[in-house]
């Protein structure tokens, strides 16, 4: 292959990590197979270490739901820690006080662990978690990036 050919698709594969700002956050669904005390289990967790970073439960929480048990479990569990959770942007403009924060998650299957992650504008924190009969338990330290 020439040389002027291969510089393309040396930028390009080099350029697939990289990501953009853009107005909005992306949510990933969570996978099928999540579900139930695993799901709870999960979301519990990572609202609480959410709730330790975020620091004040007074900002609503604009949250992307979907029709999966970890999507339920998750709002549920940012209630309980305190969260207002705003659904569609016609609550969010409705909504007296501070703007709500965005809030989007992700699961993804990983070397036969789930990697849950939330992401906010300012903040995105991350943690493996070992499934075994339908029981997640984490499996990693925290994983926390603070943006300015």
């Amino acid at each position: 292959m020439q040389l002027h050919r291969l510089i393309p698709i040396v930028l390009a594969l080099g350029l697939t990590g990289c990501q953009t700002a853009t107005d909005g956050l992306s949510t990933t669904a969570a996978p099928a197979e999540i579900t139930g005390p695993a799901a709870g289990a999960i979301a519990g967790d990572m609202a609480g270490r959410f709730a330790e970073q975020a620091g004040s439960t007074n900002t609503p929480i604009k949250l992307h739901k979907d029709t999966s048990e970890f999507s339920a479990a998750l709002e549920a569990a940012l209630k309980r820690w305190g969260f207002a959770i705003v659904i569609d942007d016609k609550s969010a403009s409705a909504t007296e006080g501070p703007k709500p924060v965005e809030l989007a998650y992700s699961i993804a299957a990983v070397d036969g662990q789930l990697l849950a992650k939330l992401t906010t504008e300012t903040m995105a924190i991350g943690r493996a978690y070992s499934v075994s009969n339908g029981v997640a338990t984490p499996a990693s330290p925290l994983s926390l990036m603070k943006r300015n």
